[in-house]
C-alpha cells in the first residue's frame, strides 16, 4: 500500500519561511525562555541605542547613593574642604536600609547602622566588633528583644527615612570630621561612634547590652585620629 504524503500549501510555506528568518534576526539578548521568580527588563536609554538591563529578584534589593544625608551646613569650608563619606560608610548606609527593610520597620534608626556595619562586613570597624564578641546575629536579636516584630502585612518603604536619633548620629559624625580639620574621609568609625553618642538610641543599647563601653570607643577614637580612609 502506497505511504500516505502531505505537503504545506504554497502560502502556509512562504509564511513559515519568512517567520523563520525574522526569528533568527532577532537580538542575542532577549530571553529565550522564562525564568522562574525572576524578570529580566530590558529598556533602551535615551539618545542612545544601548540597552540597560534590569534584573528584578523576589528579595529586597538596596539603592546606593554617593553621599550620606546630614544636615550639617558648613557655610564657612570651601567646598574642596567638606568632608566625603567613605565608600564603606556608604555602603553601610544602605545595607543599614535595606535591613530596616527586612524588619519591615517604618524607619531607619540606630539599630539599623550597627547592622549595616556589619552585613558590609569589610571595615575596621566591623572587624572590631567581631572581634568584641558583637555579630550581626546578636544584634539582630537585640533588636527584635528592645524594638518587637513589625505588624505582618506592613512593608517599609523603599528608603525608610531616618530617625530622629540617626540623623544626630550622622550629624555627630559629619561634624566631629569637620572639627578635626584633618584630610580624609568619614568612615565607618566615625559613623559608630556617632550611634554612641546617642545615649538614648536603641543602638547605643544594644551596643552596651552586648558589652560595648566607654572604654572601647575610646580605642575606636584612636583608630579615627590615625586612619585617614576607611579600611
Amino acid at each position: 500500500m502506497a505511504a500516505n504524503t502531505f505537503s504545506f500549501p504554497a502560502n502556509l510555506l512562504r509564511y513559515s519561511q519568512s517567520f523563520d528568518a525574522k526569528r533568527s534576526s532577532a537580538p542575542s539578548f532577549l530571553p529565550s525562555s522564562s525564568m522562574f521568580g525572576n524578570k529580566l527588563l530590558i529598556r533602551p536609554q535615551l539618545n542612545s541605542s544601548r540597552f540597560v538591563t534590569k534584573y528584578h529578584r523576589s528579595s529586597a534589593t538596596a539603592t546606593v547613593s554617593f553621599s550620606l544625608p546630614t544636615t550639617v551646613k558648613p557655610e564657612t569650608a570651601s567646598p574642596d574642604k567638606i568632608p566625603k563619606w567613605s565608600a564603606r560608610a556608604i555602603r553601610s548606609f544602605a545595607m543599614a536600609e535595606l535591613e530596616a527593610r527586612k524588619l519591615k520597620y517604618p524607619n531607619t534608626g540606630t539599630e539599623a547602622f550597627l547592622m549595616g556595619i556589619l552585613v558590609e562586613g569589610t571595615s575596621t570597624t566591623a572587624k572590631f566588633l567581631r572581634a568584641n564578641g558583637i555579630t550581626l546575629f546578636k544584634v539582630r536579636e537585640e533588636t527584635l528583644n528592645l524594638l518587637g516584630k513589625s505588624d505582618l502585612f506592613f512593608f517599609s518603604p523603599e528608603r525608610p527615612p531616618l530617625t530622629e536619633q540617626a540623623q544626630r548620629a550622622l550629624d555627630w559624625a559629619f561634624n566631629e570630621k569637620l572639627k578635626s580639620g584633618e584630610s580624609g574621609e568619614i568612615t565607618t568609625n566615625h559613623l559608630l561612634l556617632g550611634i554612641w553618642s546617642e545615649k538614648e538610641s536603641a543602638g547605643h543599647k544594644i551596643l552596651a547590652t552586648l558589652g560595648f563601653n566607654d572604654e572601647k570607643a575610646k580605642e575606636i577614637a584612636k583608630s579615627v585620629s590615625s586612619r585617614s580612609y576607611d579600611c
